[in-house]
């Protein structure tokens, strides 16, 4: 006998943006305001950023969808190929620590040496790629937990 597995709703909704807001901006903070972070994203190369961002990535989708075996992702609305759930995960995981930076000025708190308007850009876009590794699990935990 097989047993089947329970699937949720399809339809993504707002009150699962906020979950993942919340526990985004929750595990962020820490992240967004310490020294090493910052010192880290500075001396990372390309390669480090676009890896840590695929990095955040796999940990995302594999807490949707492979922690939790109660979630389809062939069963979500998708845009392009792609969950929706997901989507909302990368965007509120990237965008809560961005956000975060900007609100407490880190940048030019924190960048040692800044250089041009595009040397802090990318140190920023780096840092926010570390921090997103702590925020994704944040967001993907809190919209397991309380979705329904």
């Amino acid at each position: 006998m097989k047993i089947r597995r329970p699937r949720r709703p399809r339809q993504f909704r707002v009150a699962d943006s906020a979950q993942q807001i919340v526990g985004g901006f929750l595990l962020a903070g820490p992240f967004v305001v310490t020294e090493e972070v910052w010192t880290l994203a500075g001396s990372m190369s390309a390669i480090q950023a676009v890896l840590t961002i695929c990095v955040v990535s796999a940990i995302g989708y594999g807490a949707l969808y492979t922690a939790d075996t109660t979630r389809d992702p062939d069963a979500e609305q998708e845009v392009a190929g792609v969950p929706v759930r997901f989507i909302s995960l990368l965007l509120v995981s990237f965008g809560s620590v961005l956000i975060l930076a900007l609100l407490f000025n880190a940048p030019a708190t924190l960048i040692q040496e800044p250089g041009t308007t595009g040397d802090v850009a990318w140190t920023t876009l780096k840092a926010v790629s570390i921090g997103s590794v702590f925020s994704i699990v944040g967001a993907a935990t809190a919209d397991s937990v309380f979705s329904k």
